[in-house]
């Protein structure tokens, strides 16, 4: 199958060309059968190429194909070429198969929408960038989709550019993300300088040869040097403390875009870039420090956030910047596996509740606050069991996908193998942020399902359930919610359950992350902990999850419904801190908009209006002009005045020769 792999990438780039150049004047069939047919037809690819994979051996499991030799320049050499081994099969079947769920469902939520054609093309050009991403086999490749990703969610978000809001957002997503890139451009140039190349299959095995012949040490500047460049780009394309800031205001989109980009594919590349570069960063204790620590203060913050949030798509943002957090605490923490298996699950019961929040806002007439809702339950119930579902799953709750992924990581964590202090305090933090994840998702469930409807009688006489191309792939992904951890399932569980349920997914990528387990095992043994240690964690997280659901139904439900108000009064100060999301927008307006703002101004009217326009080019302009009106009264064709000035050359030249004599 190594000859077909570019068919991925390629059948949504022809759906984009075909909807873009033709959709407008072949009307909404035609787009809806090109744009879903087109992440369809590279979905069924994807899964023709993991079944050949999945027939060979693990040593066997690499394709890479080679389309043409992209730049050569001196000894930097770069082909346009793509790699499927176990990392990116996983990838790609996430991006392509949640993709084409998503498209299904935008047949029903967009038909009515005058810019149909427009919309598909940019969904389609989106997943066909994504694709690039995942399989391209060297980081230039990787960066041409990682930009294109950028491209397409800027067209997205600012979909609806009528409104300034809308359109401002689309902006301050493109502008965060630009700052991110720019550390990894830079980390793409220290890593060739470093090691000659940007090809997967040449960085990687030379890096590890060189540490294992004794001539790279662990830490050494320069790898630290790149790894943390390259997670400043995973920053700004991941969300992450301190280029966070533009995934909130992402909401402006359309639904199923917000669903494409926080669940399965832009958001999570940040995360495929530190597991595809991992044995760089196990070389590079310090930078995996840095990471799981930056990922773990942005689980906890956005979770904090997410409690006070009434837009039930902020909610959802604020929980997919902390579920990020969660996936980079496990690359972080060495569990590289762990992390992809969280942004698998996450796909999955993510994908689900934005989709499900779109079903709710399109019964609601566009009407997106919580407050205004409730009651919905009997009204929309496959939307609310679906969402049910999926949150159960993120609240971490046993047997549902969340619960999995998430305790493997928090596990990975407490037994971090280069800084075990410091393992326990990302424990700590993650363990909470799991608890406040599940009251502020069962909030969200409780004050839009349950209780009295709080809309208007319009809304109410409107309310019903969604059409089957949206609720057909609410009921997939909230299926693929339920039983998507079964995949990952941990030893000490399976072997409770009769020993006979293997962990498939970490056995499956095993080869991927080889090199970076042998140097662990040498640089960092991890210790020895007993079974009954891993059980006490796993009930705590759950018990924790428990908690946070209890305390949700007691407050929006049952015995105080006005414990929330009484609260924000008695702590008003908190309050409006995290009301407010901490002012952090604010601060990045105060501290970095402003002055740039007003450094643009002084160098647009000083230095270029007035020095180089005023002084420089209309200033010489003037003088040449005013000294040659006042010089053509010279040749006024008065034969008097050229003999008087032919007079004083004569006297001049005269005095000139008496003086020197």
């Amino acid at each position: 199958m190594e000859g077909y792999i570019f068919l991925i990438p390629f059948f949504p780039l022809l759906g984009f060309i075909l909807n873009g150049l033709f959709g407008k004047r072949l009307g909404k069939t035609f787009v809806s059968y090109v744009g879903c047919a087109s992440v369809g037809m590279a979905f069924f690819t994807s899964l023709l190429i993991a079944n050949d994979m999945f027939s060979r051996l693990p040593e066997h499991r690499q394709f890479v194909q080679t389309l043409w030799s992209w730049i050569a320049v001196g000894n930097f050499k770069i082909d346009l070429s793509f790699m499927v081994d176990q990392l990116s099969c996983v990838m790609i079947l996430i991006v392509t198969g949640v993709g084409f769920l998503i498209h299904i469902y935008s047949i029903g939520y967009m038909h009515e929408d005058e810019s149909y054609w427009r919309y598909f093309a940019y969904l389609n050009m989106f997943v066909f960038f994504m694709a690039m991403l995942v399989l391209g086999a060297n980081y230039v490749v990787m960066f041409v989709g990682w930009e294109g990703v950028g491209l397409a969610s800027y067209l997205l978000i600012g979909f609806w550019y009528q409104g300034n809001q809308n359109a401002d957002a689309g902006k301050k997503a493109f502008v965060v993300n630009r700052i991110g890139d720019f550390g990894f451009v830079l980390g793409m140039f220290l890593m060739f300088v470093t090691f000659g190349s940007l090809s997967y299959l040449d960085v990687f095995p030379k890096a590890y040869h060189l540490y294992e012949g004794g001539r790279l040490a662990l830490d050494s500047p320069v790898v630290v040097a790149i790894c943390l460049l390259l997670f400043l780009g995973a920053t700004g394309k991941s969300a992450q403390i301190p280029l966070y800031v533009w995934l909130p205001d992402a909401m402006a989109g359309p639904t199923p875009v917000s669903a494409l980009i926080h669940a399965a594919t832009m958001v999570t590349a940040g995360v495929y870039m530190v597991a595809r570069s991992n044995i760089l960063y196990t070389l590079a204790p310090t930078s995996l420090l840095v990471v799981a620590l930056v990922a773990a203060a942005t689980s906890l913050m956005a979770a904090t956030i997410g409690i006070l949030q009434n837009d039930i798509k902020r909610v959802l943002a604020y929980s997919t910047v902390s579920q990020l957090g969660y996936m980079f605490i496990g690359v972080g923490v060495t569990a590289y596996w762990a992390g992809i298996f969280h942004l698998m699950t996450h796909a999955f019961f993510k994908a689900c509740l934005f989709l499900c929040s779109g079903s709710v806002i399109h019964a609601m007439g566009g009407e997106q606050d919580m407050r205004k809702m409730g009651g919905l339950a009997k009204k929309m119930p496959i939307t609310y069991a679906t969402m049910l579902m999926a949150t159960i799953a993120i609240s971490g709750i046993p047997p549902f996908a969340g619960f999995f992924s998430k305790d493997e990581i928090l596990w990975r964590a407490f037994t971090f193998p280069y800084f075990p202090e410091m393992g326990k305090i990302i424990w700590f933090m993650g363990t909470l942020g799991a608890g406040i994840t599940a009251f502020y998702m069962f909030r969200l469930i409780f004050m839009t399902f349950h209780g009295e409807f709080r809309g208007t009688k319009e809304q109410a006489h409107h309310l019903h359930e969604s059409p089957y191309s949206m609720t057909g792939p609410l009921m997939i992904l909230a299926f693929l919610s339920l039983i998507g951890g079964w995949f990952g399932i941990s030893p000490l569980v399976g072997n409770a359950l009769g020993g006979g349920i293997p962990n498939m997914l970490e056995h499956f990528l095993e080869p991927v992350f080889e090199h970076s387990q042998k140097i662990i095992e040498t640089a960092a043994p991890v210790p020895h902990y007993t079974d009954s240690t891993e059980w006490l964690l796993m009930a705590l997280s759950v018990l924790t999850a428990a908690g946070g659901i209890i305390g949700a139904f007691f407050v929006y439900v049952k015995k105080f419904p006005e414990l929330p108000k009484r609260l924000a009064e008695a702590y008003s100060f908190h309050y409006k801190l995290v009301y407010n999301k901490y002012y952090i927008d604010e601060i990045y307006y105060l501290l970095v908009v402003c002055p740039i703002y007003y450094l643009s101004v002084f160098l647009w009217k000083i230095v270029d209006v007035f020095l180089i326009d005023g002084v420089g080019i209309n200033g010489q302009a003037w003088l040449v002009q005013k000294g040659s009106g006042t010089a053509r009264y010279v040749q006024n064709g008065s034969i008097q005045t050229y003999a008087a000035f032919i007079l004083m050359g004569l006297v001049a030249i005269l005095w000139y020769f008496f003086k020197l004599s």
